[in-house]
């Protein structure tokens, strides 16, 4: 009896032994494999789509730079400067607009009121695309309830114009900016205001020289964020403002499905290049910022 338990002993030291030998790195394989194929196989198609020629006439194939300067000439640069623009000037109001009201949140003393907004800013922040359109569409459009009511049309109002895209934008990146926002803001510390009111700062010089300075990092990186979701934004726009409005997006959508000229199918992948390139050219302003800031919220 003692030499089969000793057998037995020896057996399960052995089987542990051999499960603590098992590299940790093996349960990260799932989340690898996901990875690579959800963003590695696409990243990939993309590549090689906008970097090949295809031959019209006899439908030979060839590696070339000639889709990547098409799509930085003629419409297509007007659409990705378009998208652009729209993306920053969205980005930046919503950012401006979000904070103060993010501000108010944090430090409203009523619970229920804090847990309804932020709620409430979760759903909108969500809330896109032909839905979204139609919204608006229905109160501010040209026979909209409150243009009618309010007689916009006859004061110059043009919902599907440029900033009437970018009045309908911030209706879901305000919301995004208060939820990206409000943890910096909840990481500034007591203290500093009170040694600064010690020192005898004004709440105005407190925001200007303490927390603006450690949550410029923090508003920049909510820009980035709120850049990238208008600038990815393709529903919205297309239901809205069809073709009025020059997007790349829109351009993208256009060259698949061969509405303007047939067989640029290339054309529109250089273009999803472009917007990589430059969503890649807006995080590394942003990256190294993130990390100081950081340092100073995590201290």
């Amino acid at each position: 009896m003692t030499a089969t338990l000793t057998r037995a002993d020896v057996v399960a030291a052995a089987s542990s032994k051999r499960r603590r030998r098992v590299p940790g790195w093996i349960a990260v394989v799932p989340l690898l494999v996901f990875v690579a194929v959800a963003f590695g196989v696409p990243a990939i198609a993309m590549l090689n789509g906008a970097f090949t020629v295809k031959d019209q006439t006899t439908g030979a194939t060839s590696y070339s730079t000639v889709n990547l300067t098409d799509s930085l000439q003629g419409a297509y640069l007007t659409a990705l400067v378009g998208s652009v623009k729209l993306s920053a000037l969205a980005g930046a109001l919503g950012t401006l607009l979000g904070l103060p009201l993010a501000q108010v949140v944090v430090t409203s003393r009523f619970r229920a009121l804090r847990e309804a907004v932020l709620t409430a800013s979760g759903v909108l922040a969500n809330f896109g695309g032909v839905p979204l359109a139609f919204a608006f569409v229905a109160t501010l459009g040209n026979a909209g309830v409150l243009t009618t009511h309010l007689g916009l049309k006859d004061k110059g109002w043009d919902l599907y114009s440029f900033w009437g895209l970018v009045l309908v934008y911030l209706y879901f990146l305000i919301p995004l900016m208060v939820l990206t926002i409000t943890p910096a803001l909840e990481g500034l510390r007591t203290q500093w205001r009170e040694a600064a009111q010690n020192n005898g700062a004004t709440g105005v010089q407190y925001w200007r020289h303490v927390a603006l300075p450690v949550l410029l990092p923090s508003l920049l990186g909510g820009f980035v964020l709120l850049f990238g979701s208008a600038f990815a934004a393709y529903a919205t726009a297309a239901a809205m403002v069809g073709s009025s409005v020059p997007l790349v997006t829109l351009q993208i959508a256009d060259a698949i499905s061969g509405n303007v000229l047939v067989g640029q199918e290339n054309v529109a992948l250089a273009l999803s290049l472009d917007m990589v390139l430059v969503a890649g050219l807006v995080m590394a302003v942003y990256l190294p910022l993130q990390r100081r800031s950081a340092r100073w919220l995590d201290a």
